[in-house]
């Protein structure tokens, strides 16, 4: 594939490498290190598909220029959502293709899984509280992380008494806690505890590195839609 890189920091050198190892063309980076280059540069038939990892503060509009360029992209940013429904609605009307996952790793979509399935099994019996905690590099800006804002729905949809999420400590019993800290290198740490006055449990995925990151979209399926979903 002829794929146009948008964002090259740790995780877009991460996909060139991973892309370059498995045969396919990196046809263009788009970056603030490269400033003459540009998503308008590039078409469909130059470009087979974008992947976008950058800032917040870029997504949104990096996502709608592939997307008016006929680009189909696939999107890694977190902290822009707010703005998922307008870029949704432009990629259906331009009969695009968007797909964006709060994290692409096959071991985190597996916890978001199984974190579904023990959220609705600790809440039927009661006494328990929840909290997620994440642990995120210094570097990254966005808090909480948009895998934790993924876990913390699957909790709220299946443990009834939470109705809401909260991005620090609380003592309101209907509140989930997300607890964000940033340390050192830390490349991802979602830790989902249950406490009761007699014991704790605990559900927990910790990234090694950011190969896992990079390797997730190559079990997307092909002509997805505008998605906004975990990978099943």
């Amino acid at each position: 594939m002829k794929l146009l890189l948008i964002g090259y920091g740790k995780m877009g050198q991460a996909i060139e490498a991973q892309a370059v190892a498995r045969g396919h063309q990196i046809v263009g980076i788009v970056d603030p290190t490269r400033p003459e280059v540009h998503i308008s540069d590039f078409n469909s038939s130059t470009v087979d598909a974008a992947i976008e990892f950058t800032h917040p503060d870029a997504a949104f509009a990096n996502v709608m220029a592939c997307l008016r360029q006929g680009l189909p992209v696939v999107c890694g940013s977190t902290g822009w959502l707010h703005h998922f429904a307008e870029a949704q609605a432009l990629c259906q009307q331009q009969g695009g293709a968007l797909f964006y996952a709060s994290n692409y790793s096959v071991g985190v979509n597996l916890f978001f899984h199984f974190n579904e399935y023990i959220a609705a099994k600790m809440h039927q019996f009661g006494g328990y509280d929840v909290q997620v905690r994440e642990i995120h590099h210094t570097q990254k800006v966005d808090q909480p992380s948009g895998t934790a804002l993924t876990a913390a729905e699957g909790i709220l949809r299946h443990f009834p008494s939470k109705t809401t999420w909260r991005n620090e400590a609380t003592q309101n019993p209907s509140e989930l806690a997300i607890i964000s800290e940033r340390e050192g290198q830390v490349v991802g740490t979602h830790i989902v505890t249950y406490t009761s006055g007699v014991d704790q449990i605990e559900l927990s995925h910790e990234a090694h590195s950011r190969d896992g990151f990079v390797l997730g979209p190559y079990w997307l399926p092909s002509g997805c839609p505008a998605t906004r979903a975990y990978l099943e």
